[in-house]
């Protein structure tokens, strides 16, 4: 069995990818019209937008095929971003042996033409590609690839202009944080003078001391105006707490995950479930890299659990008095790690995805993992014994909001 392509600059293409934070099953309207353009300049009946993390090729916009996942050694596309050339093209795919056994060849749509050019970064990442099959075998021109390479460099553009506008989204949040923060500082100290102000003028009454009392009056009507200026930043988005773009509850959390990795679970045979706290299941807290922490542990659990076995995701939100701490707890009944394969993870240095070294893959995605939590300050743990499945335990802060 031959080795999977991988890419040269590996960890740094998946960290690139986890930059743009995106929920793969969100964008099947945005590139729509780029799948169907490529197709037609391509002349072939399908065209696929294609990204590729540590362990999936995620189809976020399909045309003329109806797919949104499949293993990423299953694709031909994994061999497109790790080609040094500006494309990968397979003129006959049912007589190449890294491929004529594959589902999609030998069985519907049985394509057997293949050509996919990378999405690549102006920093050289490739993130995916955009590739183009057919049933009947094809031949393009150089004018055609050259549209092509502009289509592809259009995706690209738009995943950043998704990344700047959602960056944008969160400082506006933040600023609106730091805005009622302002506010809260504020009742405080108002609260005090306005109280102050009053013992004052009570005794000013008593005293009949018209100065003073002219003066104390001014001290409490300011004092109340800027109390109720802080009150109405306080109050402004009372009314309406839905969750924002860059949030989640548990609730929704658990669903994006059945959605992205039930079709892998059953796929495999294996039992896939994903269960909630119920007393803080509608609080909302940051979504910040959360589909790349969870999805590259689910995949690793799937890939190394044998069929009919079992996956469970577990999901809580402890509150606290200063911080919320969200936890998720990935377990499954796989191969398992030894102590030597947990270390090298927690080290961040993962090569192999079974934690053993006994397994060439694509293990960048545990790797990757500890990068990120590490990033959001948050902690992650692994309990496991080779043969008695693996336990992988993440708790990150969130702020209050």
């Amino acid at each position: 069995m031959q080795n999977p392509p991988i890419p040269k600059n590996e960890m740094d293409r998946i960290l690139s990818l986890s930059d743009y934070d995106l929920d793969y099953s969100s964008f099947q309207e945005n590139f729509k019209d780029l799948a169907k353009l490529a197709a037609k300049v391509a002349g072939t009946e399908i065209s696929l937008i294609n990204l590729i993390d540590s362990f999936t090729q995620w189809t976020i916009t399909n045309h003329g095929l109806d797919i949104d996942q499949m293993p990423r050694e299953e694709s031909v596309c994994q061999y497109t971003i790790a080609s040094p050339d500006g494309h990968f093209e397979v003129p006959d795919l049912t007589a190449d042996n890294r491929f004529k056994d594959k589902f999609y060849v030998v069985d519907e749509p049985k394509v057997r033409y293949y050509f996919g050019i990378p999405l690549t970064t102006d920093d050289g990442h490739k993130l995916g590609a955009l590739c183009m099959l057919d049933k009947d075998l094809k031949s393009l021109s150089p004018e055609k690839v050259e549209l092509l390479k502009i289509i592809a460099d259009e995706i690209v553009n738009r995943l950043n202009a998704h990344r700047l506008i959602t960056g944008l989204k969160t400082k506006l949040q933040e600023a609106n944080e730091t805005k009622k923060k302002v506010a809260h500082d504020i009742r405080g100290p108002l609260g005090g003078i306005i109280g102050l102000a009053q013992v004052i003028s009570e005794q000013g009454h008593e005293n009949e001391i018209e100065e003073v009392l002219e003066f104390i009056n001014l001290i409490q009507r300011s004092g109340r105006s800027l109390l109720e200026l802080a009150d109405e930043i306080l109050t402004a988005d009372a009314p309406r707490r839905d969750l924002k773009a860059d949030e989640f509850n548990l609730l929704v959390f658990k669903d994006k995950l059945e959605k992205l990795y039930t079709p892998q679970a059953m796929n495999k045979k294996i039992l896939f479930t994903v269960d909630t706290s119920v007393n803080s299941s509608t609080i909302p807290f940051a979504k910040n890299k959360l589909l790349q922490i969870t999805g590259n542990l689910i995949s690793n659990a799937i890939k190394f659990t044998p069929v009919n076995g079992k996956v469970t995701v577990g999901l809580s939100l402890k509150i606290a008095e200063t911080q919320n701490l969200l936890q998720i707890n990935v377990t499954d009944t796989g191969v398992g790690l030894s102590q030597q394969g947990i270390d090298t993870i927690l080290s961040g240095k993962a090569q192999s995805t079974d934690g053993t070294g006994g397994e060439q893959g694509y293990g960048f995605g545990l790797a990757l993992v500890k990068h990120l939590v590490d990033t959001l300050k948050g902690t992650m743990r692994i309990y496991s014994h080779p043969g008695n499945g693996a336990n992988f335990e993440i708790v990150l802060p969130q702020v209050q909001g």
